[in-house]
């Protein structure tokens, strides 16, 4: 009985290393040659990780830009920086490089300027309530201040206030985009940083002036205001709210000045003007 044990351990030891070496004659045989451009390129990206760039973190976007499959402008969190680096590494013309973006929340219904429905007590996540409620507050347009965005921030750069909305730190802000995605009433926008002009931090699309002023203080209550003041032309109306054309607006301030609710605002001032993380809203002070 023991000699058959020892016969059968010693045939399986021996067939192992036979194995064994078949394994490493085929590898070696068969290996693909790792192009050095792949670790050259993984080098030079941030290592974040976010997967902002559509591909499985930054090794899978390594290899996707050495090989060609991807262009090199993709790493929000790396910036215009990084995307000329990985145009040099691959030898082709980096003056498409990336723009440096932040997110924007388009909402500045704080918990003492919007009406809520009621305490709620369920599973405490923005898409969860708006799942179950539709909306914890009257308006179901606005944040929902259960911090889903903040959750999926890798850049400590979303916080919940106590005024019940995410605060932007735009010192940490890589316009990554997970915010964006995240945010089930899509009122997080990427903008870029460098972007001149107003913007409406509203996102209630009810055309029903009557509403928005029951449900929040500083909504926009479609009177168009902004757009018969515009003197340049460039505000109008969609989808019940006001929109910038960039390529006319001239940052003359006269939309935020006349608009009643205060919810035109421009980003180089009111918005990008503080990097501290405070509320973007009226009364805001860096």
């Amino acid at each position: 009985m023991a000699a058959t044990i020892l016969l059968t351990i010693g045939f399986s030891a021996i067939l192992a290393f036979l194995i064994g070496i078949a394994l490493a004659f085929f590898n070696q045989k068969f290996k693909v040659e790792r192009d050095p451009k792949i670790d050259e390129v993984r080098a030079a990206l941030p290592g974040a990780n976010c997967g902002a760039c559509g591909f499985p973190g930054c090794d899978g976007y390594a290899e996707a830009v050495a090989t060609g499959r991807a262009v090199t402008t993709k790493c929000s969190v790396g910036g215009s920086a990084t995307a000329e680096t990985l145009a040099k590494i691959m030898g082709i013309d980096g003056g498409g490089a990336a723009e440096d973006k932040v997110a924007v929340l388009l909402c500045q219904g704080t918990i003492e300027k919007t009406v809520s429905k009621g305490e709620y007590n369920g599973i405490q996540t923005c898409r969860a309530a708006k799942l179950s409620t539709g909306s914890v507050k009257t308006c179901s347009y606005g944040c929902q201040g259960l911090g889903d965005c903040t959750l999926v921030c890798k850049f400590d750069a979303l916080a919940m206030g106590e005024d019940g909305l995410p605060h932007v730190n735009y010192d940490n802000c890589t316009g990554c985009g997970l915010c964006v995605e995240e945010c089930p009433q899509k009122i997080l926008a990427l903008v870029p940083r460098s972007r001149v002009g107003s913007i409406v931090l509203c996102s209630n699309r009810t055309t029903l002036k009557a509403s928005v002023i029951k449900t929040c203080k500083v909504g926009c209550i479609k009177c168009e205001i902004c757009v018969k003041s515009c003197p340049e032309g460039a505000i109008s109306m969609v989808n019940g709210i006001p929109v910038t054309d960039y390529a006319k607006c001239t940052s003359c301030g006269i939309c935020v000045e006349k608009c009643p609710t205060k919810c035109y605002k421009l980003l180089e001032t009111d918005v990008f003007g503080t990097k501290k993380m405070v509320p973007v809203m009226e009364g805001a002070q860096a």
